[in-house]
């Protein structure tokens, strides 16, 4: 039958499993790392996917598919029930506790003595920096999510020190990063640019921004993306 139903753009799927999490009946799941559509008579056509891609590779289109079968999901689920209730939602939302060892009142002090601002100029948000301003010509920018400062201690000594700071969240920022990166890059000579992000799937919205305004500005400019864990350690 013609219907409405999903499509999945291995090119653009950065393979983080958030589509899969969002998709009620099962139709979608992880293939050598990339999102599959696994059954067609199993996609209800209502695109739950949709918003959770942080990618942009899932949209809709109009073709020849087998009926959506809810007989079919309920007897999938039916057999094969999960081993314990999962989280549901994004992981970059699952509630976690961080235990640290105390430091010393005298040291956390003396430690707070000790380390200045390294921020180099304002705003910092990725949406509220005008293009043209002066700071980014010959600069070494910094594009970071916003939780990266506060799950590494020592973020301003590691990686704001002499770089232009732009923070945002693709997650909670209803906006295309890749458009006003991609003006920034091609209005201005910046030198290089470096990315950290958060373990989180969320988090790869981030990284395809600045990759995706990287290849818009026909620019060759040497980037790098490092990637922190929820309690502040460098992965990669």
């Amino acid at each position: 039958m013609l219907r409405k139903i999903i499509q999945i753009d291995e090119e653009k799927c950065n393979g983080c499993g958030l589509c899969a999490a969002a998709c009620h009946e099962g139709a979608i799941g992880m293939v050598n790392g990339k999102a599959h559509l696994l059954r067609e008579d199993y996609c209800d056509g209502l695109g739950d996917c949709l918003p959770a891609c942080p990618a942009g590779a899932i949209t809709f289109e109009e073709r020849e598919a087998a009926a959506y079968n809810a007989a079919a999901v309920k007897a999938h689920f039916a057999s094969e029930p999960p081993a314990a209730a999962p989280f549901v939602g994004c992981p970059g939302s699952r509630a976690q506790m961080i235990h640290r060892a105390s430091a010393p009142a005298v040291a956390q002090r003396q430690a707070q003595v000790k380390a200045p601002s390294r921020l180099m100029q304002w705003p910092v948000q990725i949406r509220l920096a005008p293009v043209h301003a002066p700071y980014f010509d010959g600069a070494d920018l910094l594009v970071s999510a916003d939780c990266a400062a506060y799950a590494c201690g020592n973020f301003h000594e590691q990686f704001m020190k002499d770089r232009i700071t732009l923070i945002g969240c693709p997650k909670l920022d209803a906006v295309d990063y890749s458009e006003k990166l991609t003006a920034i890059l091609q209005q201005n000579a910046v030198r290089s640019v470096t990315v950290v992000r958060m373990e989180v799937p969320c988090c790869g919205g981030l990284e395809y921004a600045v990759r995706t305004a990287l290849k818009n500005s026909e620019k060759v400019i040497p980037w790098q993306v490092v990637t922190l864990s929820t309690e502040g350690s460098v992965l990669s």
